[in-house]
């Protein structure tokens, strides 16, 4: 059972993620979201591959990727509290 489960769940994942950068791309070109919106979105994909091919390590590159990824975040947000507080 679980010899077929894990393909199909892999293949419904797959699938998913196709269908959803379709969609991002179409709505790109529609101008219904920026570009600079897809290319947040990007980032973490990105950066997940070029980890991925250096350390050669992928479960090791995702979690790099998500501390790297968090980190930004909490960056981010303190800059811009940081920004509203003297506006």
């Amino acid at each position: 059972m679980i010899e077929i489960a894990v393909p199909l769940v892999l293949g419904i994942i797959s699938l998913t993620l196709l269908v959803m950068l379709i969609f991002g791309v179409r709505s790109l070109s529609h101008g219904r979201i920026s570009p600079m919106t897809a290319g947040a979105i990007a980032i973490p994909l990105v950066l997940l591959a070029i980890l991925g091919f250096v350390t050669g390590d992928w479960p090791r590159a995702g979690v790099l990727t998500i501390l790297i990824t968090l980190v930004g975040t909490l960056l981010s947000m303190a800059a811009s509290s940081i920004k509203g507080l003297f506006s």
